[in-house]
Parts: C-alpha cells; structure tokens; sequence
C-alpha cells in the first residue's frame, strides 16, 4: 500500500537527514557483460541539456603509477569475521545505513542483518524481480527491480524489523495519464542509484544510456537526459555542491551540473584516460577543499582525478595498478579506497597526504568469483582507525571483513594482537 500523503514522505526525508549519514579469467568484459546477455536499447532523444560542455575534456596527463605493496604492511591488520552463504542467486547489491546491512540479489529479497556479527533481523519480499541496486538513507531505502522500477522504503529497526513501501518510481498514475507517450520509465536495467540530500534528488542510472532525476517528496520525475553512448554503470553525487558523475561502458566519465533554480542538468566535463569501460565510481572529500574521484575500468585500473580547488575541474593524478582482471566496484573513506575485482580480490590502498600518490596496504582473498560489489563503514577514527568491509561475489556469497589502520609512527607487532569478533 502506497502513501498519497506528501506530508509524510517529506517528513520522513527530515526525519533521515538528522539522523546521517571477482576466477579463470575471461576476455575483458563491461561491467554488465560480465553479468547478462547484450539488452537491446530502446532510442531516447537527448535533452538539450545533456549536450551542452561548459570546459573541455580532460587533457591528456603522464600515466602516475602507485606502487604494490607486496609485502604485509605494517600499519594494517584485517582479517574475515563472518562468511555467509545463502542459495538465493548472485548478490548485485549492498548498502550501510547506521547498524543495519542490507544485500540485494537474484532472489527478489533484500535480506537486512545487522552489522557486524551479521545476524538476520528479516527482509524485504519484493515481486517485482532481482534487486540490482540499494541506497539507505536514514529511514528511507531505495531499491530498483527486474520490472526497471523504482521502490522507496520507510524502515523501523527499533526492535523488530519493519517495513513498509512508500511509494514506487514512476507511479502507476503517470502511466495512467500518459499511457503511450510516457518517458519517466526506464527502458532497461536500473543500475545505480545516488542521492543529493540538501535537495531531496535521487537519481538513477540506467543500461537504457538515460540519468533520471526524482525529486522524492512529491515523486515527480523532474529531468530525463541520455549520459552516455552505452550503459550507466554508476552514479555519485558530491554533496558539498551537488555535482553528478556518471561512468559508463563507453569508457567516459562524465561530470554534470544542475542549472540554478531549474530542474536540467548540463555536462560540464568529460574524463576520459582510456578507452576501457568504466565500471564503478567512488567519491573522496576532505576539508577544506581537497575532492578526489576514483574510476574503475575493465583493464583492472583504478584512475585518480583531482579537483582544482578553485573550480569544479578535475586532473588526472595518476592511476591504482594491481588488480589482474577488471574492476568492478569501488569505496572510499577518508585516505582509504577498497577496490572489489573480478580477480576474486578486495585490495585496500591509501592516499598519501596532499597528493595522488597511493600505496595497496593490503590484498583480502577469501572470495572465489568476482567481487561484485563493496560497502564500508567507519568505527573508530584515533591511533588507530577500525573498518568494517562488506563484499559480496557471484560465488553467492557475502562476507564482513575487520580493517584496522594503524596511524602515525605506530607500526603492528602482530604477535602482540588479538582479534574479538
């Protein structure tokens, strides 16, 4: 049951905003071939906005290659503090939201558990087809479906586990009014999700080519635009000024804008280092005004872009080498970037103070099939800074992972360590 009430979605969205927050390796694939059979598009005319560049694309830049750490670093320690397996399909998706997990998969169930033991605390039945992609905020989840739809959730977590739909995107009555001529509906997978909290803006990224945006409250679909040549495989928002990045198969990533006091969106940059797809996106901002973009493509590279910090320019800063096959998603948090691959492996690499320069403190292994998707939290943040990784593979199954970063001068003495789980 859909509520109609505007008043209680709105609600809801202040209610959340307080409370904030890869095997035998195969020919290079895209990030949805390794996946699915090749889906036939449906044409979309492009906005107007969507063709407008505000600068140039990228200038080419000298290839900066991050070193290995082929050795255990003496500042990280990690090891697995839970493996779960269930027959449910593969695992397309995962999100964090406080003490809460939720994973998505082939089975039209989004399972919650509770972090970090990983206890079941229930789950979402949904019959509409395979949870591709989940975005958690506050008390609001959002989730896209096997139908190319959109639900938007209200969770309590109190005690029991409860749940109930909000309302689905686009809403049956747009297909009612509108019945040949409707343009709010995507035409393929519904690959990615992002969320603009000072506005209220979801937006989706589809293998249809097209970002949709929504503005929640009133569920209204306020800006449709193709992206990309091929698929949209992922999407992030910088929520210090509401910019958008978009990757796709196509091999670009694409930075947008949204016109002040409009709903459309303009291109203001093309990235575009090689001509590799582009699988996953991460977004790393630290005060004052240091912003850094990761992309990771099919030839298992993870480029790094800068922000100029007087413009909303990205440089190229180098690249992430170590992964054998392709990247298939990607986390930041603080220096930290966890990289999932189709190797089968998570590395973990840390930026270096005032540069682009990494370092891969840390390979974890324990996967046997792609690493298809990542999510992370912060625990402790002093000497010693504590993770919690979440990865889940197309072997079917999901595992939690205890990160710990050692700060500063304080090396580890592994013989001295215990682990509680």
């Amino acid at each position: 049951m859909e509520f109609h009430e505007n008043g209680i979605l709105r609600s809801f969205l202040d209610e959340g905003k307080r409370s904030i927050q890869s095997p035998t390796h195969l020919p290079l694939k895209t990030h949805q071939q390794l996946l699915e059979p090749d889906p036939q598009f449906s044409t979309t005319r492009p906005s107007s906005a969507s063709m407008i560049s505000l600068f140039p694309p990228s200038p080419e830049s000298p290839r900066t290659l991050s070193p290995l750490q082929t050795s255990p670093s003496p500042y990280l320690l990690h090891h697995c503090i839970a493996s779960l397996h269930r027959r449910e399909g593969k695992i397309f998706s995962i999100a964090v939201s406080r003490d809460i997990i939720f994973t998505g998969s082939e089975s039209r169930h989004i399972r919650v558990w509770r972090q970090p033991e990983c206890v079941e605390r229930g789950y979402i039945k949904a019959s509409s087809g395979e949870v591709r992609a989940i975005l958690a905020y506050g008390n609001l989840l959002f989730t896209t479906h096997g139908d190319y739809k959109v639900r938007a959730w209200n969770l309590s977590v109190s005690e029991n586990f409860r749940s109930k739909k909000i309302t689905t995107l686009p809403r049956q009555s747009s297909f009612l009014l509108f019945p040949r001529t409707n343009t709010h509906q995507h035409k393929d997978c519904v690959s990615c999700l992002a969320y603009y909290h000072e506005e209220g803006l979801l937006y989706t990224g589809s293998w249809d080519k097209t970002v949709k945006v929504w503005r929640v409250y009133d569920k209204k679909c306020v800006d449709s635009f193709v992206a990309h040549e091929d698929n949209v495989n992922a999407i992030v928002v910088n929520q210090e000024d509401g910019c958008v990045f978009t990757c796709s198969s196509d091999g670009s990533v694409k930075i947008w804008r949204r016109v002040y006091d409009e709903s459309s969106h303009i291109l203001t940059m093309t990235l575009k280092s090689n001509p590799s797809p582009v699988n996953a996106l991460a977004l790393s901002s630290s005060p004052p005004n240091a912003c850094f973009l990761y992309s990771g493509s099919s030839d298992g590279f993870i480029n790094c872009w800068e922000k100029e910090k007087m413009s909303v320019r990205f440089n190229h800063g180098g690249f992430l080498q170590g992964h054998r096959f392709a990247v298939l998603c990607l986390v930041a948090i603080k220096k930290l970037v966890f990289s999932g691959s189709e190797d089968t492996t998570i590395r973990v690499w840390r930026r270096e103070e005032g540069s682009c320069f990494h370092t891969c403190l840390a390979v974890l292994d324990g996967h046997s099939g792609p690493v298809r998707c990542l999510a992370a939290s912060l625990e402790t943040e002093e000497a010693v800074m504590g993770f919690l990784v979440y990865s889940a593979s197309l072997d079917q199954t999901f595992k939690v992972w205890s990160v710990k970063v050692f700060t500063g001068e304080k090396k580890v003495n592994l013989e001295d360590t215990e682990w509680s789980d």
